[in-house]
C-alpha cells in the first residue's frame, strides 16, 4: 500500500527493498518509527535513506551479477530519485514547474527512427534529455557515492559527477549512469584478462591497472641511449614492468618498484632519434637502485594524451604508497581499503575514458591523490582521510575492499577477513566517519572554484595585454609616485620647516599677483634640468628603461591583489557613473529640493566672487588647508 505522504518513486524504491530483504512495507515503517527522533526534521527523506541502507549491503554481494543484468544500476539510480525528491509535496511542486516550463518552451522535438537507434550516452540526443527523462542532481549522488565507493569515492565525488554531467547541464541521467556502471564492470573484467609480466609472480593483493603494447594497443618504446626498444608496460598497484619485445615472445620484466623505501621520481621527458629530445610524449623514471633513468615513450600522431594518463596513473600509485608511509597505515586491513578505494579511482577513469573518448577527462576528477595534490589545504584532508580510515570497517559489503571481492579480484587473505551481518547501526557509523572528511572536502572545493575564478580574472588580465601594460605603466610613473609622497609629506608637515616656508612664499606669490612669474620660473626650472642633462650625456648612459615585474608576493596573493585590483577599477567606474546621473538629475531637475540648495549655493558663490578679490579666497584657501593639516588643526 503506497504511502500518501511520499513521493511515487519514494514509494516504488520501499516496496522495492522490501521485497529484497523478503519483508513487509509496513514492517520496514515500524523499525524505522522505533530510530526516529521527533526532533530531527526531513521525515520522507531519512526513511528513504533508512531503507535504502538496510538493502545496499545485500544487493553489493552479487553485484557483479546485478550489474551485468542492470538490476544494480536501475534500482540504485532509482534510490538517488527518491533520496532527491521524498515526499509527494515536493513531486507536486516539481511537475507544476514543470509543466510551466514546458508550456513557456512550447517548442515540439522531433526525432527519426535513426536517431532512436543511436545509444543515447553522450550522443547528439543526450541533451534532449536534460527536459524528457528523469534525472538526479549532484547531491544525491554524492549522498550515494557516501555509502556506495564504487560509483565515485567520497573525496572526489563531487569532481566525477561535474565530469560525468559536463554535457547535460549538470543533470545525470540514467543511460549515463547505467553505461558508466557496466564500464566499470567491463574495465575490471578486461584487466583481469591481462597477461602476468613475464618472470614475474604478482602477490596476492597486486592487481593489474593498465596494460599497453600489447598487439590490441598502442606502442611503448623504451629509449637506452641511442637505441629503442618497443615492448609492454604494465602497471600495478605495486610496480611497474617493462618487457621488452622478443622474436618470439617477451623477455624478462623490467620491474620498477613505486612503493616506499626507496628514493624515486618521475616526471616528463622528451625522446628522438639518436637520443636528441624533439618529442615530448615520455616519462623520466629514476630511483637509488638504478645507475641511470628508465625513459619510457608513449608514440602518438598529435598530443601527448598517452604520456600524460600514464604519468597521472603512476604518480597516484607512488602517493598511495607515500601515504600509507607517512600516517604509519599499519593495519593491513586498513592498507589493503586504501588500496581498493584507489584500484577504484583508477577503474572509474578507465571506464570514464572509454565514454568519453572524444575529449577524455582529466584525471583528478577521479583520482584520489591527483586531486589532493591541486585543491587547497590537501595536507589537511589527508589528514582526516587518515583519520577516517581508522575507523572504516572494511568488511562492510559496501566497504571498497568488499567491492572489488565480489567484483571477483583478487585479495589479501586476512584471517580476521570475513563477511559479516550488518545492521542500520552499521550504516550510520560508515556515514559519520566520512562526514568530517566531506566537510573538509567541500571546504576545499569551495575555496578551489574561488581560486579558479581569480585565476580566470588574472589570465584574462595577461591576454588582453592589460596585466603586462599596467606593469610598465606603474614602472614609468615610480618617480611621479615618489614626487607625490615628498609631496604628501610636505603637506601634512611632516618637514615643518618646509611646510612654512612653502605656505609663506604661496601666500606672498598670491597676494603680490605674482602667479605669471612664478610659472614662468618653473619652465625656465624644466628648461635648465634639460640642458644638464644634455651636457652630462645622460641619453647616452641610460638608453634603456628597466621595468621590474617581480613581486614578494605569493602566486595567490599576487591573484588576489589582481582581483581586488578588478574591484576597485569597478568601484571607481560606477561611481564616476553615479556622479554624472547625480549632475545631470539636478541640471535637469529632476530632484528639486537638490537642484533649489545648487542654485541658492551657486547664487552665493557668485556675489562673493564678485564682492571680494579673487586673490585673497585663493590665500583664505591656502591658509585653511595648510592649518586643517597641520598637527594642531588636527586636534581641533
Amino acid at each position: 500500500m503506497e504511502k500518501k505522504h511520499l513521493s511515487s518513486i519514494a514509494n516504488h524504491v520501499l516496496s522495492r527493498c522490501a521485497q529484497k530483504l523478503d519483508t513487509a512495507v509496513d514492517s520496514l515503517l515500524e523499525e524505522f518509527k522505533r530510530e526516529w527522533d521527533p526532533q530531527m526534521s526531513d521525515y520522507s527523506k531519512k526513511l528513504v535513506e533508512f531503507c535504502c541502507l538496510k538493502v545496499l549491503p545485500a544487493m553489493c554481494i552479487n553485484i557483479d551479477e546485478n550489474i551485468c543484468d542492470g538490476s544494480f544500476n536501475r534500482f540504485t539510480f532509482d534510490m538517488m530519485r527518491a533520496w532527491e525528491m521524498p515526499s509527494s509535496a515536493g513531486e507536486e511542486s516539481y511537475t507544476e514547474c514543470m509543466a510551466k516550463e514546458r508550456e513557456e518552451k512550447k517548442v515540439p522535438i522531433k526525432t527519426s527512427q535513426e536517431q532512436d537507434d543511436v545509444s543515447l550516452f553522450y550522443s547528439d540526443l543526450m541533451p534532449l534529455l536534460v527536459d524528457h527523462e528523469s534525472s538526479v542532481g549532484e547531491e544525491a549522488y554524492v549522498w550515494l557515492a557516501t555509502f556506495l565507493p564504487l560509483v565515485a569515492d567520497v573525496i572526489n565525488g563531487r569532481f566525477t559527477f561535474e565530469t560525468l554531467t559536463a554535457p547535460t547541464a549538470n543533470q545525470l541521467h540514467f543511460p549515463a549512469y547505467d553505461q558508466f556502471l557496466k564500464e566499470i564492470n567491463k574495465c575490471i573484467k578486461h584487466l583481469q584478462k591481462q597477461e602476468t609480466p613475464t618472470g614475474v609472480t604478482l602477490a596476492d593483493d597486486e592487481f593489474i591497472l593498465h596494460v599497453e603494447g600489447t598487439a590490441g594497443s598502442q606502442r611503448v618504446v623504451r629509449h637506452i641511449g641511442g637505441t629503442s626498444w618497443p615492448g609492454r608496460l604494465t602497471l600495478t598497484n605495486y610496480a611497474l614492468y617493462f618487457e621488452a619485445s622478443g622474436v618470439i615472445s617477451h623477455e624478462d620484466a623490467l620491474k620498477l618498484d613505486l612503493t616506499k623505501g626507496i628514493e624515486k621520481s618521475l616526471k616528463p621527458a622528451a625522446t628522438g632519434p639518436w637520443g636528441a629530445p624533439i618529442f615530448d610524449k615520455a616519462i623520466l623514471y629514476e630511483c637509488s637502485e638504478l645507475q641511470e633513468g628508465v625513459v619510457l615513450e608513449f608514440p602518438e600522431m598529435t598530443s601527448s594524451t598517452r604520456r600524460h594518463h600514464w604519468l597521472a596513473l603512476v604518480k597516484e600509485i607512488m602517493s598511495l604508497h607515500q601515504f600509507l608511509s607517512k600516517f604509519n597505515v599499519e593495519s593491513p586491513l586498513e592498507g589493503w581499503e586504501m588500496h581498493a578505494r584507489t584500484i577504484l579511482g583508477i577503474i572509474r577513469l578507465h571506464a570514464a575514458r572509454e565514454m568519453l573518448r572524444i575529449s577524455p577527462p582529466i584525471p583528478k576528477s577521479f583520482l584520489i591523490f591527483a586531486l589532493l595534490d591541486e585543491l587547497p589545504k590537501g595536507d589537511y584532508i589527508l589528514e582526516e582521510l587518515a583519520k577516517s580510515l581508522k575507523k572504516v570497517n572494511s568488511t562492510h559489503p559496501c566497504s571498497a575492499s568488499s567491492i572489488l571481492r565480489n567484483l571477483n579480484v583478487s585479495q589479501p587473505c586476512f584471517p580476521c577477513l570475513e563477511m559479516k551481518e550488518v545492521g542500520n547501526e552499521s550504516e550510520i557509523v560508515q556515514h559519520k566517519n566520512v562526514s568530517s572528511l566531506e566537510s573538509a572536502v567541500n571546504h576545499a572545493k569551495e575555496e578551489a572554484k574561488e581560486m579558479d575564478m581569480a585565476k580566470a580574472s588574472a589570465e584574462g588580465l595577461k591576454e588582453d595585454g592589460i596585466s603586462e601594460s599596467a606593469q610598465v605603466l606603474m614602472g614609468l610613473l615610480e618617480k611621479l609616485k615618489n614626487f607625490i609622497l615628498r609631496s604628501r609629506e610636505i603637506y601634512t608637515w611632516k618637514r615643518p620647516i618646509t611646510t612654512l616656508t612653502g605656505t609663506v612664499a604661496t601666500l606672498i606669490v598670491l597676494y603680490k599677483e605674482w602667479i605669471g612669474q612664478a610659472i614662468a620660473a618653473f619652465l625656465f626650472f624644466l628648461v635648465a634640468t634639460m640642458l644638464l642633462a644634455r651636457l652630462t650625456r645622460s641619453p647616452e648612459k641610460q638608453d634603456k628603461i628597466v621595468i621590474c615585474t617581480g613581486s614578494n608576493q605569493t602566486t595567490m596573493e599576487s591573484i588576489v591583489s589582481a582581483q581586488q585590483g578588478l574591484r576597485t577599477i569597478r568601484e571607481i567606474i560606477r561611481n564616476i557613473n553615479i556622479s554624472i546621473l547625480k549632475i545631470w538629475s539636478i541640471l535637469v531637475s529632476k530632484a528639486p529640493k537638490h537642484t533649489q540648495t545648487v542654485m541658492i549655493a551657486m547664487s552665493c558663490g557668485s556675489i562673493l566672487f564678485m564682492v571680494v578679490p579673487f586673490k585673497i579666497i585663493l590665500m583664505a584657501l591656502v591658509s585653511y588647508g595648510s592649518m586643517m593639516a597641520s598637527p594642531l588643526g588636527k586636534r581641533m
